[in-house]
């Protein structure tokens, strides 16, 4: 086609020249209707051999044009194929599944890329990211401290310092003309805020799942390592002791309202207003003020009456598309706590107070999991999953938190 083109446009050249030197062989005196004629057939030539160069032309830019849309198309599905081979969930389903053999070295580097750290050791997956996430968010399923504190992450998990200051008591003073203003220094404090490694221990998996392609065993891998460190990462972040794990909320609580007698396995309308009251109106106007109970403490609070005989507790409802209204109690939303204890002698079963703001959790970002396939697990027909995670949490202001504590009888 390129060359019938060519062809052409030298056709056209030549039938221009010969009507152009026409023109110049015959002056205005010697142009007659011989010439003309032949000018005109020159000219109806230049004209057809112009449609058909036009028409080849068309055809050719079309030709590129259909050329170039293959290989843009060929492009975008080379770079989706690429972005689905670096894929953070497709890289874990595959060493999921196959092991870390069966990981590329593009997909490895892209796990370094976007790790804070290289990947750990033979057998280990420091995940990436996005997939840290997912195990990470799956966890606050299993407590809810995580879903009411503040949680951030740091690079490195040495002891971190974390100032404190209680400004609650301070009052300001009124000072004469000329008169000179009182010293009054700003009190901190210090709360240590620790890290320890937790474990899910061994998940053993069985091949038919890892081989049946329809499981989506990635899911099925993560949930399973975020709900066993999910849970006990909760208990300690609600009532570890502090000494070789967290601080929990419970433990660095301090007492809002101690029962009466007769309230050993119960609370009353008036012990839940007296802990909201109990908490400081500075702290009551943060966001995130709530209640958080057992779920047997809250099916007990559904039940209380106000002095006007309304019950104190408001279902949720969905406002409309934008909004909606969770649980309340006394006008403040409630998180279930499974940890927290079931209302008996002397428990602390309730607590109030801006978890958001005195709760601090705090994770080391990688996570990592461990594929097992050695006999021990192959000769069962299983590849055992281990997960590690480093995170600490800690009360960093006490007064911000108050608790219920049933009377001893």
């Amino acid at each position: 086609m390129t060359k019938s083109i060519q062809q052409l446009r030298e056709r056209r050249g030549a039938a221009a020249k010969e009507a152009r030197d026409l023109l110049e062989a015959h002056p205005a005196g010697q142009w007659g209707p011989e010439q003309q004629s032949k000018f005109d057939a020159l000219e109806g030539e230049i004209t057809s051999l112009e449609q058909q160069i036009s028409n080849f032309q068309r055809m050719i830019d079309r030709d590129a044009e259909d050329k170039q849309t293959d290989i843009e198309r060929e492009s975008i599905a080379r770079n989706a194929r690429d972005l689905a081979e670096l894929d953070p969930r497709r890289i874990f389903d595959t060493w999921v599944r196959q092991g870390e053999r069966a990981v590329t070295p593009a997909q490895w580097d892209h796990i370094r890329n976007t790790m804070s750290t290289t990947t750990g050791s033979e057998g280990g997956y420091t995940v990436s990211v996005e997939v840290a996430k997912r195990i990470i968010d799956a966890m606050k399923d299993y407590g809810g401290m995580r879903e009411v504190a503040e949680v951030f992450r740091t690079q490195k998990g040495n002891d971190m310092q974390w100032p404190t200051s209680d400004g609650t008591a301070e009052v300001g003073e009124l000072v004469a003309q000329n008169a000179t203003a009182t010293d009054l220094d700003v009190s901190f404090g210090v709360t240590t805020l620790s890290v320890y490694k937790y474990g899910s221990k061994v998940v053993a998996v069985p091949l038919e799942l890892l081989q049946d392609s329809e499981v989506d065993i990635e899911s099925f891998i993560r949930n399973r390592l975020a709900q066993r460190i999910g849970r006990i990462t909760n208990l300690h972040f609600t009532v570890g002791s502090g000494v070789a794990q967290p601080k929990g909320a419970v433990t660095g609580a301090t007492v809002g309202k101690v029962g009466a007698t007769g309230t050993a396995t119960s609370a009353g309308y008036d012990d839940f207003v007296d802990l909201e009251h109990s908490l400081d109106p500075a702290y009551r106007r943060m966001a995130g003020v709530r209640w958080m109970m057992h779920d047997n403490s809250l099916k007990a609070a559904r039940k209380l009456k106000d002095t006007a005989g309304r019950p104190i507790w408001m279902p949720s409802y969905d406002a409309g598309i934008q909004s909606s209204y969770p649980d309340t109690l006394l006008g403040y939303p409630i998180t279930i706590n499974q940890d927290l204890a079931t209302m008996a002698a002397n428990a602390k079963s309730v607590l109030f107070g801006a978890f958001s703001y005195g709760y601090k959790i705090r994770d080391v970002m990688d996570v990592t999991v461990f594929r097992f396939s050695d006999s021990a697990y192959v000769k069962k027909g299983q590849i055992g999953f281990l997960a590690w995670m480093r995170c600490g949490g800690t009360v960093v202001d006490p007064q911000s938190i108050k608790y219920f504590q049933n009377s001893a009888t």
